[in-house]
């Protein structure tokens, strides 16, 4: 087996100077519309065994009327994984739950911080935070539903609504419903005015406010996400808060989460390259094939994998133009593996020997 010692100092210990138990908020995948699905969840999991996954956000009504093992169907190795649900019926979102819990997700979590148009329409996601009440009857209603633990994940405000009193009374509320675990994007969110994607960015980062929420709150399981691209500067959070959520640096540069388990939760540190990390996704990819799937639909999920290094635009060509062909097979993912491999990197060493 590929191990070794994890030779620089332990992150986790040198930030809090405790010992690492398991706690499945302490990192996670946050969950994210058209990426996190199946494919790209599996593809993280073989990067790292500890992060808590997130789905893609579903609707609850979606799960209830639709195609269920196509909407929210899941490999067994992915556990431990969460299912997002998005709505504000309490019953349609307590069927779903029980669904959910039914198909064997470790957690269900009630989206409070998505500021689509589509959502908006739908009333929920993050324009449910104008609404404390009725996000705690659907809290209710699922937890009655299930016995996997219901989270919420939320914004610090939306709109004109977004002082600390706000989000304590959104948080209060929600918590005497039963929800013991907010996953909180440190940023507010303006359902008016502003783009999703304008959303991600645009208002300004409010991490201390999420720290004066859990100081406040110590009994609740407090997670923060937003603003986190590295783990050097995500861990310190870790001695205030119960956990740390990465979004778009883990999907765009997927190398971060292979030193998740040694860092966060201090584990031995595997001795593995970026190529042993696409040969045990390899088999994956075969199965997946074999049902039927587009090797596109499986490998766009991969393309940051080499991020920064030598090759990377090659193998990303490679997938890009090749992947999506009618009857692309695994062969595409090992000639995009072989062109890294061939790469001289600065040294001149061939990447294939130099670990890559």
């Amino acid at each position: 087996m590929r191990t070794k010692v994890y030779a620089s100092p332990n992150l986790y210990a040198e930030f809090t100077g405790k010992s690492v138990q398991y706690q499945s908020h302490r990192f996670s995948v946050a969950p994210m519309m058209d990426w996190t699905d199946r494919h790209c969840r599996a593809f993280h999991r073989v990067l790292t065994r500890r992060a808590l996954l997130y789905t893609e956000m579903v609707t609850a009504a979606a799960v209830v009327h639709g195609n269920r093992e196509r909407l929210i169907g899941f490999d067994a190795a992915e556990h431990p994984v969460a299912l997002q649900l998005g709505g504000s019926d309490p019953a349609l979102l307590s069927e779903a739950a029980r669904i959910g819990a039914d198909f064997g997700y470790d957690e269900i979590n009630l989206n409070v911080g998505c500021p689509s148009d589509r959502v908006q329409s739908g009333c929920f996601g993050a324009a449910l935070m104008a609404d404390p009440d009725l996000v705690a009857c659907c809290v209710s209603a699922m937890k009655t539903a299930v016995d996997v633990p219901v989270t919420v994940k939320c914004r610090i405000g939306i709109d004109d609504q977004d002082s600390e009193a706000d989000l304590e009374r959104f948080v209060s509320t929600v918590a005497a419903a039963g929800c013991s675990t907010f996953i909180v994007h440190a940023r507010k969110a303006w359902l008016n005015g502003l783009s999703p994607k304008e959303n991600r960015d645009v208002p300004p980062l409010n991490h201390d406010r999420v720290h004066r929420l859990k100081a406040a709150h110590p009994e609740l399981t407090i997670v923060i996400n937003g603003g986190l691209s590295a783990l050097d500067r995500a861990l310190p959070q870790l001695k205030i808060l119960d956990g740390v959520m990465f979004g778009r640096a883990a999907y765009q540069t997927p190398w971060i989460l292979a030193e998740v388990d040694a860092c966060v939760f201090g584990d031995t540190l595997e001795d593995r390259s970026r190529r042993d990390v696409v040969t045990d996704y390899i088999p994956y990819v075969e199965r997946q094939l074999c049902d039927g799937v587009r090797l596109h639909s499986i490998t766009r999920h991969i393309l940051g994998l080499f991020h920064g290094q030598p090759g990377a635009r090659l193998f990303r060509r490679i997938l890009s133009e090749d992947a999506p062909r009618d009857g692309a097979g695994v062969d595409v993912l090992k000639r995009a593996l072989d062109a890294v491999s061939k790469v001289p990197n600065a040294a001149g060493r061939m990447l294939e020997n130099a670990g890559a």
